[in-house]
């Protein structure tokens, strides 16, 4: 220790000669809190739990404390200390965000032009005809839309592209146009294949739809890619380049760090703050290269292209003037379906009106090209289900190509007219500002920074979606995490099956088939109008039960993948559809419906109970099931007792079943891995019971008689606080409410306050009031009032204690693990919320405290990366709510407070120290943005959180004004317990069960903390919908913060530089090959070759293909 406080000295002195230096030094400091913990806990090195005992074969070995490589400090200490470019941070706080009128472009200027700007160069000009597609559905499902018009879209595609190549036409969603593709004839694909080699016809993203870029999780993201692009690769040899993004309500670059690692050069956007777009027109900043906050040189550099005006719809994209564009809409010739609002109607072209019908859209397009840098310009043509009769692809293409054919033969015009596709624009731009596909110049800026809040007109700010249908995000992320679960099980299981003949039974080709239709479902769901809760209430209907049938599919092949991987003799494999060898811990019996747990039957024999543990690292866990006896004994991998808590299940606040009981302890397991567990009933149980007290306010909730076995003390009148504690901390709730109000952590001895409340929004008295998009609130939430105190339920356990309160519509739970290591470090938070009988209101769980967090917070972007916001004054309210994939924090120098979130819902920090988060909406109008209803079909909704309090070291102010900030190892790993959790599975037969292996442990060791195996997902073969001996292997390496306490976190990995020896990966599989390849498969670097070792940079996702044996 002398040493230590030396070298601590030597520091401090450094300190004050080098403040200007602090990044260095604070790394310094990060080694010596290191060194000094290593050598604490060498001291104290528990025996390694050693997984090779009574298996030989599996060896696995416990690390025992988290040795982060100093190296692996820097990365996030460098980030953001580079300010090149925009900075969309820097804008927002710059805008005035007023909303004068335009003239005829509203929302902004007046644009003028000298006629003989374009007399040295041409203006070229590219119409690109599109047709936007809902997939899965908004007003109608899936199947409806492509019935009524998909089909008929893309049927006449293929018949009017032929009649002139000069025509073009592009699609972007692969859901409906492999539907289409299964259905039609082999001649019809051939001149498909053709118009698309010939350059007619283009594939824009290519994903499965053109997905929400604020709810959606980048698993998903990723997930609808690779179906989709996997798909164009089988079925037409084709690779999208572009992106093409016009209806998302707001941008991530999430997604523009997506498309750049599959490939792509180019992207385009539509759904911006009209602000900003105005901004960026008189900036001529509406092209830019897009770069990642976290990105110190420009490799994620992707170039995109901004519309300016207001809509994706022909009015808004020919020009500045809707009344005029609408004009050149042919489809809304006089006697149509469709008319111009603005009341002046298109007029078909012919030779008299010709010379003033050009100049009137040139007109357009000149003053539309005047808000960017080239003379390159790009014009949509198209909406939304368009080109679904043939008479409209006549109207449009005959009446443009008259208009292009009149001003191209007139060179005093100075213009060049042609349809083109996105790519085509694309390729003219580059052409005529000199950059290659690789490069990026200074001709654009440079872009960093995200695009929400969104908003169209007003004070319309589209904050509503991020929470609307709360209980179909929280099903989206289930599904999400058995379909990881599924991949990565099935995967091994694959590789073991084609061992031996003997287990040529396993079912691999139906098995994939349900992985498959999976991944379609929840690609299908990431749709901008099925996550974001904005769609009919029959389409949310459909969309929940796709999601539910899928969830019960892939239970069925993590059941059958376990079965196989988990029996010590493979030749005893037998596979039955009718009596399976394992059944699921957990219920959900309809779409809309929450799950609950089975309740396993005991006796004297052992049944057995796996628990299967999804993540990458080894991990202690706390698992609960439900068994019919509290008379039980569990037996740990090695045979030997487990301690356990036995907790009543409950019915409402105050009666106890005894049906069930509810059993939970500490499960301690590999990484990827299955831990075979044994319950039984016993006569003498060691398991120790919880204890609770239940303060009720009104007699009528009152127990009859005293429970047989559970110890229950009732009291009527409250007291002045409850308290909860563990070794990391000690909590105190209101003895009135029930509600946290302070939390004490026992390292620094110091008191947070910490006030958990509840508080109602309502909607505006204005005619425009919210909807399933908008957030029009009446002012500032009031609080959440109950007239008769809630019920409070207590229970103080060995494992864990929880509070439990009970209002009329939400059921609120805090449970604190008394365990040591990670699960101990954080509160779970349960809401379940229930506001079916409300009108127009919004419930919102907001936390108060006394962190100095001033007018900032951070919310994540899909899971991937953390955004800083601005809380801005100078904005509503509504405008101030950002999305939350998976969590939100404040901080100031000494603490930082972490939501973590296991569903996409609105966030804010409205006050200095709050941050408040909204679960549910039920409001009872439409809000005009097409949907045409409100939102009334409300469910009992589960929000999941943790809550997370740490301490910072070595920070200084300067650094909270920084564009980019990363969690700390705790809290990614806290997120990822919360978004992954362990599977328990049981077997179904009491008897005759054959011999498992006790732990099942497919990897060598954990990988490391900052290491995510995304996914291990088995490619489809060549041929029919079969899996091919190839999987992708998914790897993101996390950005992290050091700057945080060290002590007994319990995190049982290290770091290593991103570096992965490949063969110390896997356990008793060898890796036949790995090479690397663009994150969707559709690209090979041209030097890909088998290589051996991972070598990762921090914030990368990678994509390797892999060949296990």
């Amino acid at each position: 220790q002398g040493q230590l406080s030396i070298l601590q000295e030597k520091i401090d002195h450094l300190e004050r000669l080098l403040a200007e230096n602090n990044e260095i030094i604070s790394n310094i400091r990060d080694s010596v809190i290191n060194l000094s913990e290593s050598v604490k806990d060498g001291q104290k090195n528990p025996e390694a739990i050693n997984f090779s005992q009574g298996s030989v074969s599996e060896v696995f070995s416990s690390s025992v404390f988290l040795a982060v490589d100093s190296e692996d400090c820097l990365f996030a200490s460098k980030s953001g200390s580079h300010g090149s470019g925009v900075q969309m941070l820097d804008v927002y706080d710059l805008l005035p965000f007023d909303n004068p009128d335009g003239g005829v472009w509203k929302q902004g200027f007046d644009i003028t032009y000298n006629e003989n700007e374009w007399d040295s160069e041409l203006l070229q000009v590219f119409v690109v005809p599109h047709s936007h597609n809902d997939p899965g559905g908004w007003l109608k499902t899936f199947d409806d839309y492509f019935r009524d018009q998909t089909q008929h879209i893309l049927n006449n595609m293929v018949i009017k592209l032929q009649e002139d190549n000069r025509r073009k036409f592009m699609w972007s969603e692969i859901s409906y146009f492999s539907k289409w593709w299964d259905g039609i004839d082999s001649q019809k694909k051939d001149a498909v294949k053709r118009l698309i080699k010939d350059g007619q016809f283009e594939i824009v993203t290519g994903g499965w739809v053109m997905p929400d870029e604020a709810s959606a999780h980048y698993f998903a993201l990723i997930d609808q890619l690779i179906e989709g692009h996997q798909w164009l690769e089988k079925n037409l040899g084709v690779k999208p380049k572009s992106g093409w993004a016009v209806d998302p309500f707001g941008h991530s670059p999430t997604m523009a760090y997506l498309l750049k690692r599959t490939g792509f050069s180019n992207m385009l956007i539509q759904r911006v703050h009209y602000s900003v777009k105005k901004h960026f027109s008189m900036q001529k900043t509406l092209e830019f290269f897009w770069r990642q906050n976290w990105d110190l040189g420009s490799s994620t550099d992707i170039l995109c292209h901004m519309m300016p005006f207001y809509s994706y719809d022909v009015p808004h994209t020919c020009g500045p003037d809707p009344k005029i564009c609408c004009q050149f809409d042919f489809k809304r010739l006089p006697g149509g379906r469709v008319s111009c609002p603005w009341r002046v109607p298109p007029e078909a072209i012919h030779a008299g009106n010709i010379q003033h019908r050009a100049w009137m859209i040139l007109d357009q397009y000149r003053k539309k090209s005047k808000l960017f840098r080239t003379k390159v310009l790009l014009a949509p043509l198209g909406d939304d289900f368009r080109y679904a009769e043939s008479s409209e692809w006549d109207q449009q293409y005959h009446n443009y190509q008259k208009l292009f054919d009149y001003m191209n033969s007139h060179p005093e015009l100075h213009v060049k007219a042609q349809f083109g596709t996105l790519s085509d624009y694309f390729e003219a731009l580059r052409k005529e500002s000199n950059l290659d596909e690789k490069s990026s110049n200074s001709f654009f800026p440079v872009l960093s920074g995200d695009f929400f809040t969104y908003a169209d007109r007003d004070h319309h700010y589209w904050s509503g979606y991020f929470t609307s249908r709360p209980f179909y995000k929280r099903l989206d992320r289930v599904l999400e995490a058995y379909l990881r679960a599924a991949e990565i099980l099935y995967s091994l299981a694959l590789v073991q099956s084609s061992k031996s003949e003997k287990m040529s039974v396993f079912p691999s080709v139906d098995n994939y088939k349900l992985l498959t239709e999976a991944r379609r479902n929840l690609g299908l769901f990431q749709h901008h109008d099925a996550i974001t809760g904005t769609s009919k209430d029959w389409v949310v209907v459909d969309y929940g039960t796709r999601l539910f049938h899928s969830i019960m599919n892939l239970k069925k092949v993590i059941i059958d993948s376990a079965h196989i991987l988990i029996l010590k003799d493979k030749g005893a494999y037998n596979y039955d559809t009718r009596t399976p060898f394992l059944k699921m811990d957990d219920i959900q019996s309809s779409q809309d419906s929450l799950p609950h747990r089975t309740v396993i039957k005991l006796t004297s024999q052992p049944r057995y109970l796996l628990i299967y543990n999804p993540l990458e690292q080894e991990r202690s866990s706390v698992v609960s099931v439900n068994v019919n006896s509290p008379r039980v004994k569990l037996l740990c991998p090695l045979g030997k007792p487990v301690t356990v808590q036995i907790s009543a299940v409950w019915d409402g606040a105050t009666s106890v079943s005894h049906e069930a009981y509810q059993i939970s302890f500490v499960a301690h397991l590999p990484p990827l891995g299955l831990g075979v567990y044994q319950l039984l009933e016993v006569q003498n149980s060691e398991a120790a019971l919880a204890d609770y007290t239940i303060y009720t306010r009104n007699g009528n909730d009152r127990q009859d008689k005293p429970d047989s076995l559970f110890k229950i003390k009732e009291m009527q009148n409250s007291v002045d606080s409850i308290i909860l504690e563990n070794s990391y901390m000690k909590l105190w709730f209101s003895g009135m409410s029930g509600l946290l109000e302070k939390i004490n952590t026992k390292e620094d001895g110091k008191n947070h306050q910490m006030k958990v409340e509840f508080a109602w929004y309502g909607t505006t008295s204005n005619r425009d009031k919210s909807g399933a998009y908008l957030f029009l609130p009446d002012g500032e939430a009031k609080p959440y009032i109950f007239t008769d105190p809630p019920t409070i339920r207590v229970a103080h356990g060995r494992i864990f204690s929880e509070v439990v309160c009970f209002f009329h519509h939400v059921t609120h739970t805090m449970r604190l693990y008394k365990v040591q290591g990670l699960e101990g470090h954080s509160l779970e938070v349960s809401n379940i919320v229930d506001i079916r009988g409300e009108y127009n209101r919004e419930l919102a769980m907001r936390i108060s405290s006394d962190i100095n967090s001033q007018n900032r917070f951070y919310t994540d972007l899909n899971g991937y990366q953390i955004q800083p916001r601005l809380t801005l004054s100078k904005l509503p309210l509504q405008a101030n709510i950002y999305p939350m994939t998976t969590m939100a924090y404040i901080q100031d120098v000494s603490v930082r407070l972490t939501l973590h979130s296991a569903q996409s819902l609105g966030v804010a920090s409205l006050k200095n120290g709050q941050l408040e988060v909204i679960m549910d909406r039920r409001l009872m109008q439409d809000d005009n943005r097409g949907l045409g209803q409100g939102v009334q079909d409300n469910k009992i909704t589960a929000n999941i959180f943790r809550l997370l309090l740490e301490r910072r070291h070595g920070t200084d102010v300067n650094e909270e004004k920084a564009s980019v900030s990363f969690p700390s190892l705790l809290s990614h790993m806290t997120s990822s317990f919360l978004n992954h959790p362990v599977i328990p599975m049981t077997t179904y037969a009491d008897s005759g069960v054959p011999e498992m292996v006790n732990i099942f442990s497919p990897l060598i060791s954990s990988m490391p903390c900052d290491m995510h195996i995304v996914n291990l997902r088995t490619i489809q073969s060549k041929v029919d919908i079969e899996p091919s001996d190839e999987a992708a292997l998914i790897l993101y390496r996390k950005g992290f913060d050091c700057r945080f306490s060290n002590r007994d976190l319990g995190l049982l990995c290290s770091t290593t530089q991103g570096k992965i020896k490949v063969h110390k990966l896997f356990n008793k599989l060898r890796v036949e090959s790995l090479t690397p390849a663009s994150l969707s498969l559709m690209h090979s670097p041209p030097d890909a070759r088998n290589i051996s070792e991972i070598n990762m940079s921090s914030m990368e996702i990678n994509t390797f293909r892999i060949r296990l044996r």
